[in-house]
């Protein structure tokens, strides 16, 4: 086959390919929005009573209202910067510290067995202990998120190395490469699937993290404003900060799945799954 063939037969392939992508967009997206349909019309009938569940137009109405006026912003602002930096601080020490020992037994005999116990512990338990050494202000929540986010990526950086094929270090060694060679040409690449689930989980995790962590005394954030409408017994509030959580949860995780499909493009089952 000639080489402008070879490209035909891709370019022909793309719109097949990005018409498949856009059918499994509809069907994921079809569900929730049935929900939302189905949720609609009880709370017009009345089935639904709005001070258990208030209507999705209402809970629209009343986004668009603090978005107006500000305050959801503001509060949002909050919300996302104590979960960036939780988040980076935390995928920073767990990537390094799964580095270190999954390419170290020294490491693991000595770290390992230390934070699987700290990530047995439940988050509510460390909750007066964040208080007596933080106090109430934002290094306390910024140090829950950080620590939530730390052990899915500790772990799967262990894993994605741990599992890397030895043939292909093999092969490596074979053909002259040095350590850093291999570890920046093999080693890694190799353990980047891994790696990057580990990321998408850390994701999910540090918002369940900032849930816990703004219910400490704070004035700013989504989590103070669901608690702040809850003692006025605002329904409508409450769903909306679920929905805002639900929703930032959701295009984090697209900005994952958009690293993949950068950094694991060179992936052939990866590129297989994407080509559904």
């Amino acid at each position: 086959m000639s080489a402008d063939a070879g490209q035909a037969r891709a370019a022909s392939r793309q719109p097949r390919r990005a018409l498949r992508q856009a059918e499994w967009l509809a069907i994921s997206w079809a569900v929730p929005v049935l929900v939302v349909l189905v949720w609609e019309l009880l709370s017009r009938i009345g089935t639904i009573r709005p001070q258990i569940l208030p209507a999705p137009s209402s809970v629209a109405w009343t986004g668009w209202e603090l978005l107006r006026d500000g305050t959801l912003l503001v509060h949002l602002g909050h919300s996302l910067a104590r979960a960036a930096v939780g988040f980076a601080i935390g995928g920073g020490i767990g990537f390094a510290l799964g580095v270190l020992v999954g390419f170290s037994r020294l490491a693991e005999a000595i770290l390992d067995r230390s934070v699987q116990m700290i990530r047995a512990i439940p988050f509510l338990a460390l909750l007066p202990l964040v208080i007596i050494w933080f106090g109430v202000d934002e290094s306390g929540k910024i140090f829950l998120v950080a620590l939530a986010v730390l052990f899915p990526v500790y772990i799967n950086t262990v894993l994605g190395i741990r599992q890397v094929d030895p043939k292909l270090l093999e092969v490596g060694k074979v053909t002259g490469l040095g350590v850093r060679e291999q570890v920046m040409r093999i080693i890694l690449p190799g353990a980047m699937p891994s790696i990057l689930t580990g990321v998408r989980y850390a994701l999910a995790v540090a918002w369940l993290a900032l849930v816990i962590a703004e219910t400490i005394a704070t004035t700013k954030g989504i989590g103070f404003l669901a608690m702040d409408a809850r003692e006025f017994l605002q329904t409508n509030v409450i769903v909306l900060t679920i929905l805002i959580y639900a929703g930032i949860g959701v295009l984090a995780d697209s900005l994952a799945r958009l690293l993949e499909r950068r950094l694991l493009a060179w992936h052939p089952n990866y590129d297989q799954e994407q080509g559904r």
